[in-house]
């Protein structure tokens, strides 16, 4: 996606500034589509083993941190309100709002990423790492876990790649006093909140499954 603070420019090989936003609209969604399919795929990989293993999931998903991840998904959601409110103000040209706005998002953006940091820490110190010396008896709660690494992983980087995103177009909305709606801002919203959705998929599959 290209990042525009000013007039939108026709590029090639588009004959018309319409076209060329229906193409990049088109792409954005193609794109964001196909991150669905990766995270659907790896959704699908954990109902499959966890029917095949709901013991060793429910204990691996007991060893999670509930405050952690409950904490985070509150966050999410408030950066969610927090872009969706910028983006609209910023359409609106309502300048001060939107910047505070867009800046909380990446504060909130950075503020997850800081908190499942500390996460990440102590699922270390647990030692709940698939391979040698994993403290769980149960053999497929490494898998539970192995999935857990990659899943959370995924979205963090995932979700920094927003963030540099989210702060290039918050630079240029300071820098140049305006934010010119193109595609690439509005595909830019869009993606912060698939990568929202993503979580809550994410949350209950690994906080909530086993702790009933």
């Amino acid at each position: 996606m290209s990042v525009s603070g000013t007039a939108e420019a026709l590029h090639e090989p588009w004959r018309s500034l319409r076209r060329q936003r229906e193409g990049t609209s088109f792409g954005t969604w193609v794109f964001l589509g196909s991150e669905l399919m990766m995270f659907g795929g790896l959704v699908l990989i954990y109902a499959v083993n966890r029917a095949l293993h709901p013991d060793a999931f429910t204990a691996g998903g007991r060893e999670t941190s509930l405050i952690y991840g409950t904490v985070n998904t509150a966050v999410l959601l408030t950066s969610s309100l927090t872009m969706a409110v910028g983006s609209e103000a910023a359409r609106a040209g309502l300048r001060r709002l939107a910047l505070r706005t867009l800046l909380a998002t990446i504060a909130l953006g950075c503020t997850f990423l800081a908190v499942k940091g500390f996460e990440y820490n102590e699922d270390i110190a647990k030692g709940m790492i698939p391979g040698p010396g994993f403290p769980l008896e149960e053999p497929a709660a490494q898998i539970f876990w192995a999935l857990y690494w990659i899943m959370t992983a995924l979205h963090a980087l995932h979700l920094t790649v927003g963030i540099g995103l989210v702060s290039i177009f918050t630079y240029q909305y300071w820098k140049l006093e305006r934010l010119h709606q193109s595609p690439a801002f509005e595909g830019t919203a869009l993606y912060w909140h698939l990568v929202d959705i993503i979580w809550i998929f994410l949350y209950p599959l690994f906080y909530l499954m086993g702790r009933s």
